[in-house]
């Protein structure tokens, strides 16, 4: 067993999609918001890595942590 798995393999606490952007400067804005709130987040990259305009970054949280990153994150789109 490692460290990480039980981060990743916590079936009672699963990942939810916080927020999307074709924009990798918002999603690591974001990330280090939450990462300063002790929020565990993971990015998961889908854009092409041919055509960077095609395709979607997701931000995700544990469910968990949902609601107080949901605030973190429209406190940030508010200020933007």
């Amino acid at each position: 067993m490692t460290l990480l798995e039980p981060l990743i393999n916590d079936h009672d606490d699963p990942w939810e999609l916080l927020f999307s952007s074709d924009r990798a400067y918002r999603i690591e804005i974001l990330r280090g918001l939450l990462e300063e709130e002790e929020i565990v987040c993971v990015v998961m990259n889908k854009q092409d890595s041919s055509y960077v305009t095609i395709g979607e970054i997701d931000l995700l949280v544990k469910r968990s942590e949902l609601l107080r990153a949901n605030q973190i994150v429209t406190k940030f789109l508010e200020s933007e």
